[in-house]
């Protein structure tokens, strides 16, 4: 029988809260929404930006909590025969929770962070570390001041490998949760030009996720992409903040994990690699340039971490895109199908560049054509309409037949289009959708991309919706 995750005593005593009513003696799980808590998990009460968890209370008992952690300022409005945990403030009764979670656990620790990336190479180290020990990891992506501690508290004492996912869009932000997360490997997988409405420059950026190295454990490792531009900048700031091992990935081949040769197929790609000195052969089984790099940084960290090299790169074949970052689905048309990449989840300069030379990389059938359906990148500052714009070289040099563009700053980009790629234009992206539908044809691979603001994802909806695939959740 497996134990629980906490003791109600020990619960309460990293909470620093006290126990009021008839609570579960075991906490099987930790929840912060009552719709999809299970019987036996603790229900923290947190106030977000729109919701307050309080509210949430008597729904999450209802459910079979063992217990709510409440403030005390709420318990008047509180079921009065309910099971609680009372502390002053719930968020960081949390947070105390995920360090006391940390500092119970033998785990070998990474932490992910990165202008672009970061989900995909934390689901790949997941995947990958699960060869060699049990594994808990960040679910979707909670990488920010609530999700971090509580992907923390979530973590069993018995866990092996330890995936952490953390992000930023602000300075000083990544710097009090990696400290919770005490990694011995950090990985930055790139620093671009993204959230510049908040920052002054990229190396700002750069200085911002750099604040990873500050909570490496003594003797942790850093492991740096060196195609970046900003290489040489992470690898001052890592050894000024005293970290005395950096292990680098990239294509060129001074880098301590490098690719030696990639053949791509239909839905991943095969390569050739070293890897800190060890030569290895493995398949990804998902489209793109970037999975194939950050692949070397995955197994850098497998390696670091002490896990089994081969393994992990056997289990790089079952990588699968996830929903809206570039999962493929085939969408039965009359007189055959289309491809349909849905990478609808977000997008900035980088990730957009990524996305396009996937589809550049797609076999279309004639009459096929490879079509991007593009709508705004948010949080670009006064340089927004420039590098929109700026993605018309990318788009003509990856041989995209057809571009359709939603937003205020993508006109930017379709003044400068040939007149021959140019498919449609609007200021909001459901205005696309009877066009879309009307225009597809059998052998076309459709792309779709935006922030997430910009609301592209009901797009990948319509399309679903118009033509089922046969499997929703199949990857090509």
């Amino acid at each position: 029988m497996s134990l629980p995750l906490w003791t109600l005593d020990a619960f309460t005593e990293a909470a620093g809260g006290e126990v009021r009513g008839d609570a579960g003696a075991e906490i099987s799980g930790i929840s912060i929404d009552s719709r999809s808590l299970e019987p036996g998990d603790a229900f923290v009460a947190i106030t977000g930006d729109r919701l307050d968890g309080h509210d949430y209370v008597a729904a999450a008992l209802e459910a079979g909590a063992s217990v709510a952690l409440v403030s005390e300022s709420r318990m008047s409005d509180l079921p009065e025969d309910g099971r609680y945990v009372v502390v002053d403030d719930p968020l960081e009764a949390m947070r105390q929770l995920g360090v006391a979670a940390r500092a119970r656990t033998d785990a070998r620790i990474v932490a992910v962070t990165g202008s672009v990336g970061k989900t995909g190479t934390k689901e790949a180290l997941r995947l990958t570390l699960e060869q060699s020990g049990k594994v808990h990891a960040s679910v979707a992506s909670f990488n920010n001041h609530w999700g971090v501690p509580l992907t923390l508290a979530r973590m069993p004492a018995d866990t092996d490998f330890g995936v952490f996912e953390i992000g930023m869009n602000h300075a000083d932000e990544i710097r009090p949760l990696v400290k919770m997360v005490r990694p011995h490997v950090a990985i930055i997988t790139t620093v671009q030009p993204v959230h510049l409405e908040f920052f002054e420059s990229v190396e700002k950026i750069a200085q911002a996720k750099a604040e990873i190295f500050e909570g490496l454990e003594p003797d942790g490792i850093a492991i740096l992409n060196k195609d970046n531009r900003q290489f040489d900048l992470l690898k001052f700031l890592a050894s000024t903040s005293g970290v005395s091992q950096i292990h680098t990935f990239g294509e060129d081949g001074s880098a301590d994990s490098h690719i030696e040769n990639v053949a791509g197929f239909p839905g991943g790609s095969s390569v050739d690699a070293r890897v800190l000195g060890q030569e290895i052969t493995y398949k990804i089984g998902a489209t793109g340039r970037h999975h194939v790099k950050n692949s070397l940084a995955v197994l850098t960290a497998v390696s670091d971490l002490g896990a089994d090299l081969a393994k992990a790169g056997l289990a790089l074949d079952a990588m699968r895109s996830p929903k809206g970052r570039g999962e493929v689905s085939r969408l039965p048309v009359t007189g055959g199908e289309v491809a349909l990449i849905d990478e609808s989840y977000n997008a900035n300069p980088a990730s957009m560049r990524a996305a396009l030379a996937v589809l550049g990389e797609s076999q279309v059938t004639p009459p096929g054509r490879r079509i991007a359906v593009i709508g705004d990148m948010r949080e670009l500052g006064a340089n927004a309409d420039r590098l929109h714009g700026e993605l018309s070289k990318p788009i003509t040099e990856n041989g995209i037949d057809a571009v359709y563009c939603a937003g205020p700053h993508m006109h930017s980009l379709w003044q400068q289009l040939p007149q021959e790629l140019r498919a449609h234009y609007c200021e909001e992206a459901k205005d696309l959708e009877e066009v879309l539908l009307g225009d597809v044809r059998p052998g076309d691979v459709v792309m779709i991309k935006g922030s997430l603001g910009t609301r592209m994802g009901p797009l990948v909806e319509a399309l679903k919706n118009e033509f089922p695939p046969a499997d929703d959740s199949a990857a090509a």
